[in-house]
């Protein structure tokens, strides 16, 4: 007698798969805002929210975010809540959405949950284009001071300094660190290179291990000018993301856990998470943030000590979150003003070195005759 047997193989590799996908979709944040505004705006319009996916999965730009809805839609088609569907795709729907929707799922207000997420990820995509806008001129100037030291040291002043090899005189120290760089790049500028990129690629590594990332973003914020701009955008960012969980109807201990989840510096993510176990204590929010005065001040605190007392605590934090939101707004704009004279001084200083250097040993020749 022939035994049937059956292969599983197939069907445990397209599991894989399947999770593999999941798991690691890359989606521009604009598609997901637009994902978002486009759904609240169907479900408001009275569509159903399995027709709302389905025309979303044929319609956004991204095919990543299409296939995703696409799966979405196939959940909620089998019976599953749109959070629970959400939550299979954790690299494009992080916990703070999700949280608001099953949120909003619980108490009815679906419609509205939508709503608070697609506020939420507008103000957070303003936020960060602000920050990447400011961060574009400097980048740029970076680079073009990089690309310009590197032609005039390859190219440009080995020709130069051909002419200092049969000078007799003792040549100045600035033509000898000169004539040194130029030579050391022409010799060893490959091993260099290499050397470099390997100290970067080192100092990334150390910089994700948790015991040295702490150090290095406790450090940032007592940085000079930087330090308060980095405070500036996580306490925007803390208090957008708070106020639309606690408008969700999130509770306030998992609203505090999900928004240390989105804080960019390490402090500030291990502050919330401390003052969520405190909360459990019973002891009010403003209370626990205030005994972190390096990353939440006393404005901050005692406006949401407020909003406690007036029981509108969620708009308490939305005031602070358009005041941080126009703090980095002007902050960002003043920033190329901020910077524009050190660019300029550095430029200044390299300029002035390279002339001296060749220059010096010219007109010691010069009153030789």
């Amino acid at each position: 007698m022939i035994k049937k047997t059956t292969n599983k193989t197939p069907e445990f590799m397209s599991k894989i798969m399947v999770f593999f996908k999941k798991t690691t979709f890359h989606v521009p944040f604009t598609q997901k805002m637009m994902f978002a505004y486009h759904l609240q705006t169907m479900t408001e319009a009275g569509l159903p929210i399995v027709n709302a996916l389905k025309v979303l999965s044929e319609e956004l730009e991204s095919k990543n975010m299409r296939t995703a809805v696409k799966g979405i839609k196939e959940e909620v088609e089998k019976g599953k809540q749109l959070s629970e569907a959400l939550a299979l795709y954790p690299k494009i729907f992080p916990p703070v959405y999700i949280s608001m929707i099953a949120a909003g799922e619980s108490a009815g207000k679906m419609e509205e949950a939508l709503r608070q997420i697609s506020t939420q990820m507008k103000k957070t995509h303003e936020l960060l284009s602000r920050v990447r806008g400011a961060m574009i001129y400097p980048a740029i100037i970076l680079l073009a001071i990089v690309g310009i030291g590197l032609e005039m040291v390859i190219f440009v002043l080995p020709k130069i300094i051909i002419m200092f090899n049969d000078f007799d005189a003792e040549l100045p120290l600035a033509t000898r660190v000169l004539v040194a760089t130029v030579n050391f790049t022409q010799n060893y500028g490959i091993y260099a290179s290499v050397g470099l990129v390997g100290l970067i690629t080192l100092g990334i590594y150390l910089m994700h291990r948790p015991n040295i990332k702490k150090i290095i973003h406790i450090t940032n914020l007592r940085l000079p000018i930087f330090g308060e701009i980095i405070k500036k955008i996580n306490l925007a960012r803390f208090s957008i993301t708070l106020s639309s969980l606690l408008q969700s109807t999130v509770p306030i201990i998992e609203a505090v856990k999900i928004t240390a989840s989105v804080q960019s510096n390490v402090t500030y993510h291990d502050n919330l998470l401390i003052a969520a176990e405190e909360l459990k204590k019973g002891d009010p929010l403003s209370e626990t943030l205030g005994r972190h005065k390096l990353t939440f001040p006393p404005m901050v605190t005692e406006m949401i000590m407020v909003g406690e007392q007036s029981g509108k605590i969620e708009k308490m934090l939305t005031e602070i979150a358009d005041y941080y939101g126009d703090e980095v707004d002007s902050t960002m704009k003043n920033f190329s003003s901020i910077i524009e004279p050190v660019i300029i001084l550095i430029l200044g200083v390299m300029v002035a070195g390279v002339a001296v250097a060749v220059i010096m040993p010219m007109y010691s020749l010069a009153q030789q005759f």
